[in-house]
């Protein structure tokens, strides 16, 4: 499990990212550079880093199902994610 701090902060800045979407798409779309280079840093989608919903992960994560690995695997094998199952051959 990912600290708290972590998590929290991961939170910010999904927030702050989309508080400035809009704004940065209209700056982008009239070519204020100028503007656009006074926007926070971690406005920009580019900067945020994924985490696993589940337990704030950052490594490992599997963006069609919003978690890491090792939750993925463990509620596959339960069951829990519909339409997963263990190949086998």
């Amino acid at each position: 499990m990912a600290k708290k701090s972590k998590i929290a902060k991961y939170q910010k800045q999904i927030a702050l990212v989309e508080q400035y979407a809009t704004i940065r798409q209209e700056l982008k779309k009239n070519k204020d550079y100028q503007a656009l280079a006074q926007l926070p840093k971690d406005s920009h989608p580019n900067r945020l880093r994924y985490r696993d919903r589940l337990d704030g992960r950052p490594r490992g994560y599997m963006r069609q199902f919003g978690l890491s690995r090792v939750n993925f695997r463990r509620l596959a094998l339960q069951g829990l994610i519909p339409g997963v199952k263990k190949s086998s051959w």
